[in-house]
C-alpha cells in the first residue's frame, strides 16, 4: 500500500514513511493511492474493538515494515472501553469515547501513533520530534501517549487562555521528553507554526521532524475503526446501518468516520456539529470554500477556522456534488450549547461536555421523519468533567471527576510562551 500527497507534488511512500513524516514534502496530507475494500463478513471473527481495529487496519499496512506488529499496535492502543449507550426517550445512543487515560477520543489515535512510531526508530537514531498543535484535547493525549517513550520528543503548542483549566494541566504536566508551549494566539495560529516547520529547511536538517495531530495517517486509522466497531455492532443487532453525528473541528474525527463508510463499512448519513466556526457548514451549503480566522467558543477543542482535514475531504470527494452527498453540517451557537446541557440533563440526566452538546443539539433539531430513519448515534468526545466551570452551573451540581484525570491534577504543571512566530519555534526547539 502507498500513499500520496493530497496535493500531488511529492513522491508516494509507504505506510510507515506516512507516520513518520507527518506532513507530505509539498504541505499536502497523505491519503492511499488506492483503497482497500471490506465487507462486515471480514470482520465476522471480530468480538473486541482491538480485533475490529486490527481487521480494518492491516489492509493500509499490506507490505509494510509494521504489517507483522498491527496486531500488537491495536492490542495496546484499543484496549480503552467504547461503550454505546441508549438515551430511553430521545431517539439516539451516545458512542462514549472518553474512558482513556486523558478522557477524551484522542486517546485512541494518539496511543496508536506512540505504538507505531517507537517501533520505527532504529538503534542510535536522532531524537524523533514530535511537533503537535491543540485547540485543548490532542495535546493532552498526545503528551500521555508518548511520555516517557525512549527516543522521541513532543512539543506541544497550544492556545494560550484559549482551552480549560483542566486540559491546560493535561497539557502542561508532564515534563520530561515533552514540553509545553503557550502560544499568544489562537489554535489555527498553532496549526500554522507546525505546518511551516515541516517545509522549514533548517527545522528539517536540525530535527527529524514528525506530527502527531490529525494530519497524521495514524491519527485517523484507530479513530476509523471506533466507527467501524460500532457500526458493526449495531448492523449485527438491528440489520440496519447507523447513522452518526460527529461534533467537529479540525475534521479528523468525522472524516474517520467517511473513510471507514468508503471502505465498506455499514454507516448510513454523517452529520458533522459545528460550533460558531462554521467554515465547514456554509461551504457544503454552497458557498465557495473559505478558511477564516477561528472564534473562541464554550466548545474549545472545536475552534478551528481552517480545518487541515477540509483537504483530505475534498480529495475523497472532488466532485462538490458528490461531497455534498456524502455529508451534511450545521452550526450550533454557545446560547444553544448552553441551553441543550442543561436541558438534556433535565430530561434524561445526561451530562455533555460543550463538544457532545453540539452533537445532542443537532439532534433535538432533526425532522422526526428524519430520525426515523435511524439507529442514530451521537459521538461525545470528551468527558465533561473536563470543562466543570461550564458544566456544573448549567445543571446545578457537580460532574463526577474520573480517576485517570483527578491524577493528572494533581501533578505539577510548566509551559513556556511563544509567540506565533516561526523564529521563535525555531529558537525554543
Amino acid at each position: 500500500m502507498q500513499y500520496r500527497s493530497t496535493r500531488g507534488e511529492s513522491p508516494a511512500v509507504s505506510f510507515s514513511g506516512a507516520l513518520l513524516a507527518g506532513l507530505a514534502p509539498d504541505g499536502g496530507l497523505y491519503v492511499p493511492a488506492e483503497w482497500p475494500r471490506l465487507t462486515p463478513a471480514d470482520f465476522s471473527a471480530c468480538a473486541t474493538l482491538a480485533e475490529v481495529a486490527r481487521t480494518l487496519i492491516a489492509p493500509f499496512a499490506a507490505g509494510d515494515a509494521l504489517e507483522d506488529a498491527i496486531g500488537d499496535i491495536t492490542a495496546d492502543a484499543c484496549n480503552i472501553p467504547v461503550p454505546l449507550v441508549p438515551v430511553p426517550g430521545a431517539g439516539y445512543s451516545v458512542l462514549e469515547l472518553f474512558h482513556g487515560p486523558t478522557a477524551a477520543f484522542k486517546d485512541f489515535g494518539a496511543r496508536f501513533l506512540a505504538a507505531s512510531l517507537a517501533r520505527l526508530r532504529p538503534p542510535g537514531a536522532r531524537p524523533l520530534e514530535i511537533l503537535v498543535a491543540t485547540s485543548g484535547d490532542t495535546g493532552g493525549a498526545v503528551a500521555a501517549a508518548f511520555h516517557r517513550r525512549p527516543g522521541i520528543r513532543v512539543a506541544v503548542l497550544y492556545p494560550k487562555g484559549l482551552v480549560s483549566p483542566a486540559q491546560e494541566q493535561q497539557l502542561t504536566c508532564w515534563g520530561g521528553n515533552v514540553q509545553s508551549f503557550s502560544v499568544r494566539g489562537s489554535f489555527d495560529d498553532c496549526q500554522r507554526l507546525v505546518k511551516a516547520a515541516f517545509v522549514d529547511p533548517d527545522l528539517r536538517e536540525r530535527f527529524d521532524l514528525s506530527s502527531a495531530n490529525s494530519i497524521n495517517l495514524g491519527r485517523l486509522l484507530p479513530q476509523a475503526a471506533y466507527h467501524a466497531a460500532t457500526a458493526l455492532a449495531v448492523w449485527r443487532e438491528t440489520g440496519r446501518a447507523p447513522s452518526f453525528v460527529i461534533p467537529s473541528g479540525n475534521l479528523g474525527n468525522a472524516l474517520a468516520c467517511l473513510w471507514a463508510r468508503h471502505v465498506g463499512l455499514p454507516i448510513g448519513a454523517i452529520v458533522l456539529a459545528h460550533n460558531a466556526n462554521r467554515a465547514v457548514p456554509d461551504h457544503l451549503s454552497g458557498k465557495p470554500w473559505q478558511p477564516r480566522r477561528s472564534i473562541a467558543t464554550l466548545a474549545s477543542a472545536m475552534d478551528v477556522g481552517d480545518p487541515s482535514n477540509m483537504e483530505r475531504l475534498q480529495a475523497l470527494y472532488p466532485a462538490f456534488p458528490a461531497l455534498q452527498a456524502a455529508v451534511t453540517a450545521e452550526v450550533v451557537d454557545d446560547g444553544a450549547i448552553r441551553r441543550r446541557i442543561a436541558a438534556d440533563h433535565a430530561a434524561y440526566g445526561s451530562i455533555w461536555c460543550p463538544h457532545t452538546a453540539t452533537a445532542a443539539e443537532v439532534m433535538a433539531r432533526m425532522p422526526a421523519a428524519r430520525k426515523a430513519q435511524g439507529p442514530w448515534v451521537i459521538v461525545a468526545t470528551a468527558h465533561p468533567a473536563k470543562f466543570r466551570e461550564i458544566v456544573e452551573p448549567l445543571i446545578g451540581r457537580a460532574v463526577p471527576v474520573p480517576e485517570s484525570l483527578a491524577r493528572l491534577h494533581e501533578l505539577p504543571s510548566a509551559s513556556q510562551p511563544l509567540e506565533p512566530r516561526l523564529e521563535a519555534l525555531r529558537a525554543a526547539l
